[in-house]
């Protein structure tokens, strides 16, 4: 599908459907489903020709509102805070990008960031317009992303992922206890907790598989092997909390931080180390691990 208004500065254009209701003009639509921005910022936009519908014809201040209609413009934050750490390009070929990615950086664009985004990044570095994550991991996860090249051959690769056929590794640091129990896997139903940053436990048919190994420990504090077999929101992080065993500097289990809480010394103790599977295009035995590596020290 070709989008009416091209990538810029690695940010595509953002779209939203038209209802039906009693607004005169999209303005008036766009001015009350995004109050957050002001009706000024939409004239500007309009002004220099960046919201237009889905055949590509302007909208403007005065264009009356019909649906069902899409229409698209470009996000954009007057400020963003500089993420202090740089991304890796670890591999590149026609069909994959594999990136190791820095604590705090989103891997697309969310909330307040937008350029300080891992995709928005590459996009920039790379002149890749197309590239696409693979899979995600959280804000404040460092390590391995994989992401898709081509939109044609992007279904064979989503496809591993939907399957559970890709193995990967996380390591993390934990507040041990040596009483704490450490089964080799762990399982249980995760769903949305009251807040949205939050996951929880319930009751039911488990949804959610975690192995753990234990590599190295002291009396308080652990280094621990997980391997998700599959990949809800804030497994792992769920998982090592449900077994008395949170992961040091977590900012959302088990106690959930004010927003803009950020302390870029204390980086969440979790890392995507490593990922393998068989490339569904060469046959391939693929093997991509991130140079980081957690510590006890």
């Amino acid at each position: 599908m070709t989008l009416p208004l091209p990538t810029r500065e690695g940010v595509g254009p953002s779209c939203v459907g038209l209802t039906p209701g009693p607004w005169p003009t999209i303005a008036d639509f766009l001015v009350e489903r995004f109050p957050a921005i002001p009706r000024t910022t939409w004239a500007a936009r309009m002004a220099a020709g960046t919201v237009v519908d889905e055949h590509g014809a302007p909208v403007t201040m005065t264009r009356p509102h019909e649906a069902p209609l899409r229409v698209y413009y470009y996000r954009a934050l007057d400020s963003e805070v500089r993420i202090p750490f740089d991304e890796v390009v670890l591999f590149q070929d026609d069909e994959l990008v594999v990136a190791d990615k820095p604590p705090f950086l989103p891997v697309t664009p969310t909330g307040k960031y937008v350029q300080e985004s891992l995709l928005v990044r590459l996009k920039r570095k790379l002149g890749l317009d197309d590239l696409a994550p693979l899979h995600r991991i959280d804000r404040g996860t460092a390590g391995l992303v994989l992401f898709s090249v081509r939109p044609a051959t992007r279904g064979a690769y989503t496809t591993l992922f939907a399957q559970r056929v890709v193995e990967k590794r996380y390591e993390a640091v934990v507040h041990w206890r040596t009483d704490a129990p450490l089964p080799a896997v762990y399982r249980s139903r995760l769903a949305d907790d009251a807040h949205f940053m939050r996951m929880r436990e319930v009751a039911g048919e488990p949804n959610s598989e975690t192995g753990f190994a234990l590599r190295e420990a002291t009396e308080d504090r652990a280094l621990l092997d997980l391997s998700p077999v599959t990949g809800r929101k804030h497994q792992l992080r769920v998982h090592c909390m449900a077994l008395g065993l949170p992961i040091e500097n977590d900012p959302i289990y088990p106690e959930l931080l004010p927003a803009d809480s950020d302390d870029f010394a204390k980086p969440l103790q979790l890392l995507a180390k490593w990922v393998a599977f068989r490339d569904p295009l060469s046959g391939l035995a693929r093997r991509f691990e991130s140079p980081r590596a957690l510590s006890l020290k």
